[in-house]
């Protein structure tokens, strides 16, 4: 009876798990996500508003954002893989000489001190062991081994120096003329973006939850968003062979905007404007992570980039309603700290000041009274932001 009830067990189990795999077989393939329609022989970039298609349904994996082109990730590129060991593919420059300089120069030397002071260890062990010297040598000085213990480090520190302080220079080199400025700001705990030199039109970016933590008809993440943490709303767009001039702040509390794959990590200071530049060499979609601990929900601020031709970037800014600066006008906007000469701040302070006393135009002559009284009215907007 046991081995007969064992046996119908076995059965039913089977049975139930052919079952399974069949209606697996039968369920539709997930559809593919779809760009903006375009007539055929037309390049696949992003339309303008005025011909851009409606937003897909938040059950569909289709993932086009206001006409952004619409992009998956590459497999190894831009994100974590479990399993990995050293750094993530690099698109950037500095990036690029990091990684040849960790694989090539430091984690070398690295394990040729640590095998050698391994070895010295051993030898130690084995040849000043009690059997072997039942008297100790009474040995206090040997000049040839400290002039070598102190002059080999210093000589490998400053050939480390080198390639480092150039590194280190090369990641704050200012932005030269002509650059794409992208301002990240840092919120509890989310991203917002602006793009001062494209009509300083804003994106937010929050993380997408997975299906089963959002409500009914919301939009959750799907693996043509991206990895699981982070995946966002809304992706950032920024062209490929263009010099990105990043700026940083907060809103709140010390963020930090960083994407291994661009070897970017720059703290969002409330305040303070941190600056950088990078420049993207080659096209993809890349995800980063807030990198400083900055409350309860600190996991959950992803960064996702879209790196796309300049012409494709020029059309997803008018389809986010802003502009492109001519070519007689290249980037020099300058955005001064806040508190300092030329910020919000300071300039709403000298109107309110010019409204009560008028400007004064020479200081050796007196400024002309006037009738026209002023309001007092306090500055308003998000000064220094």
């Amino acid at each position: 009876m046991r081995m007969r009830f064992k046996g119908i067990v076995l059965a039913a189990g089977l049975a139930l798990t052919g079952l399974g795999a069949s209606a697996v077989a039968q369920a539709p393939a997930s559809p593919a996500p779809q760009g903006a329609a375009a007539p055929a022989g037309v390049s696949n970039i992003a339309p303008t508003t005025a011909n851009a298609t409606a937003p897909a349904v938040p059950e569909s994996p289709a993932l086009a954002m206001d006409g952004a082109p619409v992009m998956t990730a590459k497999p190894g590129v831009g994100h974590p893989v479990a399993g990995r060991i050293g750094l993530q593919p690099q698109v950037t420059t500095n990036g690029q000489f990091a990684h040849w300089f960790h694989d090539s120069i430091l984690l070398p030397l690295i394990i040729l001190i640590s095998l050698l002071v391994l070895v010295l260890l051993i030898w130690v062990v084995i040849r000043y062991r009690r059997a072997a010297n039942p008297i100790p040598s009474k040995t206090s000085h040997n000049t040839a081994i400290e002039v070598i213990w102190t002059l080999a480090p210093v000589i490998i520190l400053v050939l480390i120096a080198v390639p480092s302080i150039g590194l280190l220079q090369a990641q704050f080199k200012p932005a030269p003329a002509g650059a794409v400025t992208l301002k990240a700001i840092g919120n509890q705990w989310y991203w917002s973006y602006q793009y001062p030199d494209n009509g300083g039109f804003e994106v937010t970016a929050n993380m997408l939850k997975e299906k089963d933590q959002v409500a009914k008809g919301e939009r959750f993440r799907t693996d043509a968003d991206g990895p699981r943490l982070l995946a966002v709303d809304n992706r950032i767009v920024l062209p490929v062979g263009v010099p990105i001039r990043l700026i940083t702040t907060s809103q709140d509390v010390i963020h930090s905007w960083a994407v291994p794959a661009f070897w970017i990590k720059l703290d969002a200071v409330p305040g303070r404007l941190n600056e950088t530049s990078f420049t993207i060499k080659e096209p993809g979609l890349y995800f980063g992570q807030c990198s400083e601990l900055c409350g309860a929900r600190h996991a959950f601020m992803p960064i996702a980039v879209e790196a796309v031709s300049p012409a494709q970037f020029a059309a997803w800014v008018k389809a986010k309603g802003g502009t492109m600066p001519g070519t007689k006008a290249p980037s020099d906007k300058v955005i001064p700290q806040p508190g300092a000469e030329g910020s919000a701040t300071k300039q709403a302070e000298a109107k309110a000041a010019d409204a009560v006393t008028g400007p004064v135009t020479n200081a050796t002559t007196a400024a002309p009274t006037t009738s026209q009284g002023a309001t007092g009215n306090p500055a308003t907007g998000n000064a220094g932001q």
